[in-house]
C-alpha cells in the first residue's frame, strides 16, 4: 500500500516532538509495525491511532480480534497453592497473583505483545525529559464495595507499594525511581507520578507487569481475604486457603461484561496432578506448564498449548571479584562451553529462544539483532583459559534451586565444563533454602560463587538490567561493578526515544559480552495448557490468566 501524506500530516497535528520521531522512524523504515505500535502504547498512544498512522504509512488495517464464544461457562483452573495470605502489598508468589488479579485490576495492562493497554487509566503521557508521567484515570469505575475508584485510591495503592516499610516485592521495581509520596493527585480523575530520574519505559512499572501494583481502596488497611475488593471483571464467591476459590460475573464492571457466569480455581501443590485433573476432565486450564513435566500433554490431541514468548530466563552469576571466575576469560570460557542450540531444542522441547549472556531477549523491540549470537566453541574456550592461567582447570560449586527444569539445566552445563578441566559440583536446593531470606549474607542465592535463578518475565528489561547488574543492584549475585555499565544502563532507563533505547542496548550488549558476570543461555516460552474447545484464555508470562473472554465449545 502507498503512504497518505495528507492523512499523515492530519494524524500529526498536535502530537509532541518525541511522538512526530517515532512517527519518522515507521514511515522511513527505521523501526517495524510491531516496533511502532508497541512503542507507542508506551507513550500513550491510543490503540486506534496507532492504527490509523498505520494504515496511512501504508501498512494496511491491523487484524481484529473478534469476540467469540458463548456465555455462561464455568471455566476450571488448574494452579499453584498460594504461598502466603492473599495481600495485593506483599504477594509474590503464582498462586496468589493469580487469585487476586480475577478481582483487582492496573492501571494498564501488558499484553502477551508487550503493547500496553489502558484499563485503569485511560491515557498518559510524559514531560519532556521523562521524569514526570501524567495518567488520566477512567470514570465510572466501581470497586465491588461499591464506591467509586478515583484518584485518591490510586495515590494510596502505588505509596502503599513505594513504602520500604511495607516490604512489598514492588520495590525492586520502584526503588531509585518512585519514591513514597512522588505520587500526586491532580484530580479525582488525574494523577501524576514524579520520578527520581528520567525513565522512558515507566508506564510498564504501574501496569500489570509490576504485579503488585493493582489499584485497591485507599482506605485499606490490610486482611485482603475478607474482602478481595476490586474493580475487576469478577467478584468473589468463595475463598478456601490451601484448597480453592471461586468467582462470579461482576454485572456491574465498567467495561464489557464477562462471558462466564462463573470461574473455578483448584490448588495443586505439584504438576503431575494438574495434568491429570485437565486429562481426565476435572479442570478445563493449567495455569503454568513446564516443559519437562508437560512432555506428554505438549502431544495430546485434546489439549491445547497455549505458548506465549517471554523474557523469563534463568541466569547464571559468577562471581566477578574473587576465586577462579574473578578473570573475565574464564567466565567468557564457562559461557563459551555452552551449546545453546541444544538448550533450546533438546531440553526446552523448541518451546525456548537463544541467550545472548545480555537481558536483551528477542521479544523485546529495544534488543540490538546485530550483535553476534555467542555459540559453542571449545577451542576458543580452552585458549582463554590458558591466557588467565587457569589451563589445568580447578574445582567449584554450582548452587541453584530445585524449579522447572533448571537441575537438568546445571547437569548440563557441568558436563560441558568439563571439556575445558572445570569440575563442578552441584548443590541443588529447594527453592526456601536457596532463596533464603534473599539479602546478602542470608542467602544462598545472593551469597554462593556460581548460581542458577529463575527470573519471570518483565515486558521491558529495566529491572534485569539494575538489580542484578548494577553496582548497587539489590540482586547483585555476582559482586559485578562496571562504572561504564552503570552509565549505560541508566542511560537506556531514561530514554523516551525507542532508537536511543537500541542504541544503548547495543552498547550494553557487547560490553556484557566481554565482562560475561551473567550467562544467559536461553529465554525460555510461558506454557499454559487448556482442554480443546476452551476459547478466549488469555495468559500472560508473569503468571496471569484473563479469563473475562473464555468460553466453552
Amino acid at each position: 500500500m502507498s503512504k497518505n501524506y495528507r492523512i499523515l500530516d492530519l494524524l500529526r497535528r498536535g502530537r509532541t516532538p518525541l511522538e512526530n520521531h517515532l512517527i519518522d522512524g515507521l514511515i522511513d523504515g527505521r523501526i517495524s509495525r510491531r516496533e511502532f505500535v508497541r512503542h507507542g502504547s508506551l507513550l500513550g498512544l491510543s490503540l486506534p491511532l496507532l492504527g490509523r498512522i498505520g494504515m496511512a504509512a501504508g501498512f494496511g488495517a491491523a487484524p481484529s480480534l473478534a469476540r467469540a464464544g458463548a456465555p455462561g461457562a464455568t471455566i476450571r483452573v488448574g494452579s499453584s497453592v498460594p504461598a502466603a495470605a492473599i495481600d495485593p502489598v506483599t504477594i509474590a508468589d503464582a498462586g496468589g497473583l493469580l487469585v487476586m488479579q480475577q478481582v483487582a485490576e492496573f492501571l494498564c495492562v501488558d499484553g502477551p505483545d508487550l503493547v500496553l493497554r489502558p484499563a485503569l487509566a485511560e491515557s498518559w503521557s510524559p514531560n519532556t525529559d521523562g521524569t514526570v508521567w501524567t495518567f488520566k484515570l477512567r470514570k465510572g469505575v466501581k470497586f465491588h464495595s461499591g464506591g467509586e475508584m478515583k484518584a485518591d485510591d490510586v495515590v494510596a495503592s502505588i505509596d502503599r507499594l513505594a513504602d520500604p516499610a511495607n516490604s512489598s516485592n514492588a520495590l525492586s521495581v520502584f526503588s531509585g525511581i518512585l519514591q513514597k509520596g512522588a505520587t500526586k493527585k491532580v484530580d479525582d480523575y488525574t494523577v501524576e507520578f514524579h520520578l527520581d530520574a528520567p525513565n522512558g519505559n515507566f508506564p510498564y512499572m504501574v501496569s500489570s507487569d509490576n504485579y503488585n501494583a493493582v489499584i485497591i481502596p485507599a482506605s485499606y488497611k490490610g486482611g485482603y481475604e475478607q474482602s478481595f475488593d476490586g474493580t475487576g471483571p469478577f467478584k468473589i464467591e468463595k475463598y478456601t486457603p490451601k484448597v480453592g476459590a471461586s468467582f462470579v460475573r461482576n454485572d456491574d464492571y465498567w467495561g464489557e461484561k464477562a462471558l462466564p457466569d462463573r470461574t473455578e480455581f483448584t490448588f495443586f501443590t505439584d504438576i503431575q496432578p494438574q495434568i491429570l485433573a485437565l486429562q481426565g476432565g476435572q479442570i478445563d486450564i493449567i495455569n503454568q506448564m513446564p516443559v519437562l513435566a508437560g512432555v506428554a500433554v505438549l502431544n495430546d490431541p485434546n489439549v491445547e498449548v497455549i505458548s506465549l514468548k517471554s523474557s523469563a530466563h534463568q541466569q547464571l552469576h559468577m562471581h566477578c571479584d574473587e576465586g577462579p571466575t574473578k578473570d573475565a576469560r574464564v567466565r567468557r570460557a564457562i559461557a563459551l562451553c555452552l551449546d545453546r542450540e541444544k538448550l533450546a531444542a533438546g531440553l526446552m522441547k523448541g518451546r525456548a529462544v537463544l541467550g545472548n549472556d545480555s537481558p536483551f531477549a528477542a521479544v523485546y523491540p529495544s534488543t540490538d539483532t546485530s550483535v553476534p549470537q555467542r555459540k559453542q566453541d571449545i577451542a576458543q574456550a580452552k585458549q582463554l583459559m590458558e591466557a588467565a592461567g587457569a589451563g589445568k582447570g580447578f574445582k567449584m560449586t554450582l548452587t541453584t534451586e530445585r524449579y522447572l527444569e533448571i537441575p537438568e539445566y546445571a547437569q548440563l552445563i557441568q558436563n560441558w565444563v568439563k571439556e575445558i578441566g572445570i569440575e563442578l559440583e552441584l548443590n541443588i536446593l529447594d527453592q526456601s533454602a536457596y532463596y533464603g531470606d534473599a539479602v546478602f549474607g542470608k542467602s544462598n542465592w545472593l551469597d554462593s560463587a556460581m548460581g542458577i535463578t529463575d527470573y519471570g518475565h518483565r515486558g521491558v528489561p529495566n529491572v534485569y538490567l539494575a538489580a542484578p547488574l548494577k553496582s548497587d543492584g539489590t540482586w547483585n549475585a555476582a559482586h559485578f561493578k562496571n562504572k561504564d555499565y552503570d552509565q549505560m544502563a541508566a542511560s537506556y532507563i531514561a530514554a523516551l526515544d525507542l532508537e536511543a533505547q537500541k542504541a544503548t542496548a547495543g552498547k550494553i550488549q557487547k560490553l556484557l559480552l566481554e565482562e560475561t558476570p551473567v550467562i544467559f543461555g536461553y529465554f525460555y516460552d510461558y506454557l499454559t495448557a487448556t482442554a480443546k474447545g476452551v476459547t478466549g484464555v488469555q495468559p500472560t508470562a508473569m503468571s496471569q490468566l484473563f479469563l473475562e473472554k473464555a468460553s466453552k465449545g
